[in-house]
Formats: structure tokens, C-alpha cells, sequence
């Protein structure tokens, strides 16, 4: 549609002005502020999900190698510790969030398997999780939270 005033064309303008444009950014930014927050926290959270599943896995490994081999050592009541089957988590991920490993002082008839957090789990506030051979699980922070008990 077109109106002359005074000689000038004047058209409806179809697109946004520079007050609407700024508007949305401002918008965007507010809602993105905060969901990456929340998104990072449920990112820990399956992480540490996949490491205490890689650690229920290890126990069961240590389960069965005590029923073969009549203790949790190499040759059950001798030797040193045995091999774990994979020793990061995730076990598919080339990025690993957590180490596994045996703990020190494995004897015949105990053992403790860790996951220490490494990479972007570094600075996680449940810290290493741990079970032992009596199925306690253990954390460097609040077992509720870390456990999800």
C-alpha cells in the first residue's frame, strides 16, 4: 500500500525494527542464563550414573572372580590384584569422565573398587565413589545426592 504525503512515498515497513530484534537477544539470553546451568548438572549427573553402573559391573566381576577362583587375588588367596575388564567410564567414550581401579589393600577376602572423576568430572562434588566388597558404597560428598540412595 502506498500514500503520498507531501510528495514522499511512504511504505509499510514488513520487517522488524532494531528495538524488536534487541528484545528477542535479551530474551534468548535471560533463558539461556538459565537452562546451560541446569543442562550441566544433568550431564554430571548421568556421568556419575554411568560410572556407579561401571562399578556395580566391576563388583560383580570381583564376585565372580571370588567364586572361581576362591578369593578376590590373581590366584585367589595368593598374588596381586587381578585385571579389571575396562578401567574408565563411560567404556564406549574415547572422553573418559571417570578412572576405575582397584583400591589399595585388595586382600584375599576384601576389596574396594574406586571411580576417580578425571576431565570435565574433575571438580565434582561427590568426589570418588566407591564399593566394597560388602556392597557399601561410598562418596566424597553427600551420599543422597551422589548415591541417589
Amino acid at each position: 500500500m502506498q500514500t503520498t504525503t507531501q510528495g514522499i512515498d511512504v511504505r509499510r515497513s514488513a520487517g522488524f525494527t532494531l528495538i524488536e530484534v534487541m528484545i528477542v537477544v535479551v530474551i534468548i539470553g535471560i533463558l539461556s542464563s538459565i537452562a546451560y546451568p541446569s543442562y550441566q548438572d544433568y550431564v554430571k549427573q548421568a556421568r556419575r550414573a554411568d560410572a556407579q553402573a561401571s562399578l556395580m559391573e566391576l563388583a560383580q566381576f570381583m564376585e565372580r572372580h571370588y567364586t572361581s577362583k576362591g578369593g578376590y587375588l590373581e590366584d585367589g588367596q595368593s598374588g596381586s590384584a587381578p585385571s579389571l575388564p575396562f578401567t574408565s567410564s563411560p567404556k564406549d567414550s574415547s572422553s573418559a569422565a571417570y578412572t576405575l581401579s582397584l583400591a589399595q589393600g585388595i586382600t584375599a577376602q576384601t576389596y574396594s573398587v574406586q571411580a576417580e572423576p578425571v576431565g570435565s568430572m574433575s571438580g565434582d562434588t561427590c568426589g570418588t565413589l566407591t564399593i566394597d566388597h560388602r556392597g557399601k558404597k561410598g562418596s566424597g560428598g553427600d551420599m543422597a545426592k551422589c548415591w541417589k540412595r
